[in-house]
């Protein structure tokens, strides 16, 4: 019964938490409304989910979401002084092509969307076999620093939780 009424318990979750701090408040209202949200999401959305991500570590995947909120708050103070001090002839903007060893779809996206997040880089392209992105980077002196950097700081931590 339980997992009829909460396909994807993790998402129905993350989408409560979302909706009461968006609203900034913690009444009755909002409450019913992220529950609202939290359980009709997910069922409405499960058909398109036909395997469940293999999520072996819950709590590591807390600890990988606080580690990229902290590169968002730095990468924004960091491109905020490379677009308002470094002379744009100095910019060495670059593509760069990332391979990624992930096997899990979910794992893969949630990779994609924390390049995107992360203020400086953005993911451009997937390859169609799954094997690499291609970002671009607002500043990277050292693409292949970046690279190494995406590989071991997001891509090694999602193998662990996705294992």
């Amino acid at each position: 019964m339980m997992h009829r009424l909460f396909p994807h318990p993790y998402l129905s979750a993350t989408l409560l938490l979302t909706w009461t701090a968006l609203m900034n408040s913690f009444d009755a209202g909002s409450l019913l409304m992220g529950a609202l949200l939290g359980i009709v999401i997910p069922l409405m959305t499960a058909p398109y989910w036909p395997e469940h991500p293999a999520l072996r570590h819950p709590l590591r995947l807390l600890f990988y979401v606080l580690l990229v909120v902290w590169d968002v708050i730095v990468s924004s103070i960091e491109v905020a002084g490379i677009i308002l001090f470094k002379p744009a002839d100095q910019i060495q903007s670059a593509w760069i092509c990332v391979p990624i060893d992930l096997v899990s779809p979910e794992a893969q996206s949630l990779l994609a969307g924390t390049i995107t997040m992360t203020p400086g880089t953005v993911t451009a392209d997937f390859a169609a076999d799954g094997k690499s992105l291609l970002i671009h980077s607002l500043h990277a002196p050292d693409p292949d620093a970046v690279r190494d950097q995406i590989k071991t700081r997001y891509e090694a931590r999602l193998k662990r939780i996705f294992a």
